[in-house]
């Protein structure tokens, strides 16, 4: 069957829509060398180069993948919400391969250990020189979420991960974590150590008092004679999930209507290829995507989610591809064009896990790495206790490494009840591993970690729940803000994310009994946006677990994560093994 240029292009819309695979990823095994995994032919003649949300990881880590990321709404059973074997199918990866072991949970124990730990900066950086070397002009994307993250960033402002992506090469940026070093600490990075090296973008950035751009919302770079425009685009809703006082000064918001006027302005300076670098989160990016017309490609971050495929989504302009390249340095994330006659005409799209083992660390990058940490080795290193089991963050509920933090927090404090953030940062600890007060840093190091106990009522406690889970849940992605849900120690609830705001959390019980709405219970947390919480002489949360941890007696059980009860969806088999 012939189809015309218009039909084909429906054909891919409808089949992103769906969550089809439009690609293959080749079989690979650390026992074949790395030119099966990373030889990635050159195509067309314009190529982009995408990380994001790194988390100033600079070392190769261990990184377990969700076993459930429900979607609602028209999300549901699509990308970015597969996960498991669903994915692996979708993507056409093989079960056991290297890749499946990069994007799924499967075996994680067993695969962790055949296939070694993921990302490092300087093994990055050795992908990166292979992949542009090929691609002449090509420009390598940072989605943000690269200056927080680990003990080392939080204790140099930032500084370690500015050095290290200067020199890996970023050509352009945007932000969300950047933003809670404060804004002197941002400008100051983008007006000096970015200063003609690395454009920093964000078109929905601006003052508070007159509206003013705070930074550039787009640059035009020329790729092998090609005008192509990147519009950036920070977090939207940075005041809401983060302190406001970070940025008192700014504004942030989706603004559908000014991305399109600079996707139009561009448009008319000649620009070819208009791209856009997001910090949205996919669903946002997805349904943004369907709105705003003249955008060849979202790069997206911010949800973690490493997807190996492209969705194709139709519009009236024509369509958008949208990506995003998942975390923690696990993977990179390279679109080629083939630009002719002003515009796209067709596009290869891939998602190269970077293992460690497979790829020979850079000598410059190397070296830097130990330079920025050398100060801090010590301190890092230390061992606070080893644990018996994996301990991991990422999960739509909870995961067994914020169990642990949850635990602390209630033992230490003497709380009934616990509330950690539903943060998708963290690394994750394999059985017999030392934890250390490096994974106790990559676990909680913000510039707001301090731990606090309040006395909350029953309603206040389901009021809470019931906004975060409105957080994630909500059918229009427009009103989600991307993080997981608030980890919940010592209560027991039932969740039905399929149910109207304010209906979703049922069943609240304390020690089996039901909670009581007018009772007040003690409440211990972390991490609160509040600027009073500064003032008020709390601990920082890492001092809090590290006395829970030195008095475990050097060993840790990994316990399973407290679950909520789930109605009104199917869970992945995934879920129902942690329960």
């Amino acid at each position: 069957m012939n189809l015309s240029k218009r039909e084909f292009l429906q054909v891919m819309a409808a089949a992103g829509v769906a969550g089809m695979s439009l690609g293959r990823w080749s079989e690979a095994d650390a026992a074949q060398a790395a030119d099966g995994l990373y030889d990635v032919p050159r195509f067309g003649n314009v190529s982009f180069l995408h990380i994001t949300d790194c988390h100033a990881q600079l070392r190769p880590i261990h990184f377990r993948e969700p076993s459930v990321n429900l979607g609602v709404g028209g999300m549901k059973g699509r990308l970015p919400h597969l996960v498991g074997e669903q994915l692996l199918k979708a993507a056409g990866v093989p079960a056991g391969s290297a890749q499946a072991h990069a994007l799924t949970c499967l075996d994680f124990e067993q695969a962790a250990r055949r296939y070694g730990s993921v990302g490092g900066f300087a093994q990055l950086a050795t992908l990166v020189q292979r992949v542009r070397s090929a691609r002449p002009g090509s420009l390598l994307l940072d989605g943000g979420d690269t200056w927080q993250g680990s003990g080392t960033a939080l204790w140099t402002r930032g500084q370690d991960m500015v050095e290290a992506c200067k020199l890996l090469g970023v050509d352009v940026m945007t932000g969300h974590w950047e933003f809670t070093l404060g804004m002197e600490r941002v400008q100051e990075i983008v007006g000096k150590d970015f200063a003609g090296k690395v454009d920093f973008l964000a078109q929905n950035v601006k003052t508070a008092d007159f509206g003013d751009p705070v930074f550039k919302p787009y640059v035009i770079r020329e790729m092998n004679g090609v005008p192509c425009a990147i519009i950036g685009q920070a977090f939207p809703y940075t005041p809401i999930a983060n302190p406001r006082y970070f940025v008192a000064d700014w504004t942030f918001g989706i603004q559908d209507e000014n991305l399109q006027k600079m996707v139009d302005e561009a448009r008319g300076k000649g620009a070819q290829v208009v791209v856009v670098l997001s910090h949205n989160g996919m669903d946002v990016d997805l349904k943004m995507a369907s709105r705003v017309t003249g955008i060849d490609a979202i790069f997206g971050g911010h949800t973690h989610d490493g997807m190996p495929v492209a969705s194709v989504v139709a519009n009236r302009g024509g369509r958008t591809l949208v990506t995003n390249a998942g975390s923690n340095g696990k993977f990179l994330g390279v679109m080629d064009f083939d630009v002719r006659g002003g515009k796209v005409q067709d596009f290869r799209y891939h998602l190269l896990p970077v293992f460690a083992n497979m790829l020979p660390p850079d000598p410059a990058m190397e070296a830097l790495v130990r330079k920025v940490r050398a100060p801090y080795e010590a301190r890092l290193g230390e061992k606070l206790a080893v644990t018996e089991g994996t301990l991991y963050r990422r999960g739509n509920f909870n995961g067994s490494g914020d169990q642990l933090i949850l635990d602390a927090l209630m033992d230490v404090q003497g709380a009934e009840i616990a509330f950690s953030p539903g943060f998708r940062w963290g690394t994750t600890l394999l059985a017999g591993q030392d934890i250390t007060r490096e994974w106790l840093m990559d676990m909680t190091a913000t510039t707001y970690s301090y731990a606090t106990v309040t006395p909350m009522t029953g309603e206040t406690i389901k009021t809470v729940l019931e906004d975060v889970c409105d957080n994630l849940f909500n059918p229009d992605p427009y009103y989600q803000q991307g993080g997981d849900m608030v980890r919940v120690g010592g209560l027991q609830y039932a969740c039905d994310p399929t149910a109207p705001m304010g209906q979703r959390i049922k069943d609240m019980r304390l020690g089996g009994k039901p909670l009581e709405a007018g009772k007040q219970y003690k409440v211990a947390g972390w991490a609160p946006v509040a600027e009073e919480a500064r003032s008020a002489g709390n601990r920082q949360v890492w001092e809090v677990v590290e006395q829970w941890l030195k008095a475990r007696g050097g060993v840790v059980r990994a316990r399973q994560p407290e679950l909520p009860r789930l109605e009104g969806v199917l869970p992945d088999p995934g879920y129902l093994a942690q329960a």
